[in-house]
């Protein structure tokens, strides 16, 4: 993973921790809109590249997230 600023090389792992969280791409440009979607189950991973079409990735649900700036706990309050 480069770490030279350029977010065209970041990456993202998600790892389920739970049924049914939902990972979400969203567009860049002076429009944000989704364009892709996936429904992980408890122990599926996901690694996901920010790209010249991917500005944000969007998580619901209970997840582990790892990238080159740290790790996080998504959560989700029902």
């Amino acid at each position: 993973m480069e770490k030279n600023g350029s977010s065209n090389n970041d990456y993202v792992i998600i790892k389920a921790i739970e049924d049914g969280v939902s990972v979400i791409g969203l567009t860049r440009g002076s429009d944000t809109k989704f364009h892709h979607s996936e429904k992980l189950d408890k122990g599926e991973v996901m690694i996901a590249q920010f790209t010249e079409h991917t500005s944000a990735i969007k998580i619901r649900g209970n997840a582990k997230i790892l990238s080159c700036y740290g790790e996080i706990e998504s959560e989700f309050k029902k």
